[in-house]
């Protein structure tokens, strides 16, 4: 078996807070920071870091605005993001042909 693929793999990416974070907004052209954490079920503070660790990498671009004068925090995966997400999910599938020797 190859290790390669294995060390390539994308250390924000992989988190297993930021792949489920990355994968929703993968799905969708953008969420809000309350759909993300009831769909995740993840702590405000939780969430707000691994989205802060994503924005930081150029992943995700984050917009803050008002909806009936109410803040609204949006997600959104950058152009640098969806590639990366989609090199890791490559990598992935090639792991799994790997380990099942196809």
């Amino acid at each position: 078996m190859n290790p390669e693929p294995f060390l390539q793999l994308d250390r924000v990416i992989h988190e297993k807070g930021r792949l489920p974070i990355v994968s929703l907004l993968a799905a969708n052209a953008e969420l809000s920071f309350t759909e993300i954490r009831d769909l995740l079920q993840m702590t405000d503070g939780n969430l707000s870091v691994h989205l802060r660790t994503l924005q930081e990498a150029g992943y995700i671009a984050i917009t803050k605005t008002y909806r009936q004068r109410r803040p609204l925090t949006t997600c959104a995966l950058t152009p640098a993001g969806r590639e990366a997400f989609t090199r890791y999910v490559g990598l992935l599938e090639e792991i799994v042909r790997q380990t099942r020797g196809v």
